[in-house]
C-alpha cells in the first residue's frame, strides 16, 4: 500500500460519519446521502495526492458533495414521478401497419431517408453518407416525404362527416 492510500484511508475513517450527515442534511435521505458521499469519496479518491496537502480536504468534499446533489435534483426536477397511474389510453389512429403501408407510397429515396432519420435515429450527414446524396439532399427528400404524408384538413374533415 502506497503512503496516500493509507491517508485517504485515516480521512475516510475520521470524517466519513461527519461526511454522511452533511449529505443527509442535503438530501434529507439516508439512503441518498450515502450514494452521495459514495460518489464524493470516488471523485476525491482520484484527486487526492492534489488536495492531501491543501489546507482543507474536507471542505473540497462538501463541494463535490454539494455539487453532485444539485446535479441530481436538476436531473430528479425533469422526471415527474407519481404514484398514481393515468386513468386513459392514447390509442394512435393510425396503426402501424398503416404507417408502413404510407411509407410503401413513397419513392425509394425518400422512403429510405424517412426510415433512416427517424426509425434508425441517424443524422443527415450519416444518411447522406449511406445513400451517396449530399446532405442537401437528404433534407429535401425528407421534406418532400413528410409533405406527402401529412394528412390535409379538407381529407381529415371529410372522413368525419
Amino acid at each position: 500500500m502506497r503512503l496516500g492510500d493509507v491517508e485517504f484511508e485515516d480521512f475516510v475513517r475520521a470524517r466519513g460519519s461527519a461526511l454522511l450527515r452533511y449529505g443527509y442534511v442535503l438530501t434529507g435521505n439516508p439512503d441518498d446521502a450515502a450514494d452521495l458521499v459514495q460518489e464524493a469519496l470516488l471523485k476525491l479518491s482520484d484527486a487526492w495526492r492534489r488536495v492531501r496537502n491543501k489546507d482543507n480536504p474536507e471542505a473540497y468534499v462538501r463541494t463535490i458533495m454539494a455539487r453532485q446533489h444539485i446535479s441530481w435534483w436538476r436531473r430528479r426536477r425533469r422526471e415527474h414521478l407519481t404514484d398514481d397511474v393515468p386513468e386513459g389510453f392514447y390509442v394512435d389512429s393510425h396503426a402501424s401497419g398503416e404507417l408502413w403501408n404510407a411509407l410503401r407510397t413513397l419513392p425509394r429515396r425518400q422512403r429510405a431517408v424517412l426510415v433512416l432519420r427517424y426509425y434508425e435515429d441517424l443524422a443527415d450527414q450519416e444518411i447522406a453518407e449511406i445513400l451517396g446524396v449530399s446532405r442537401g439532399t437528404v433534407r429535401s427528400q425528407a421534406f418532400r416525404a413528410l409533405a406527402a404524408l401529412r394528412v390535409k384538413p379538407a381529407v381529415l374533415e371529410r372522413g368525419r362527416a
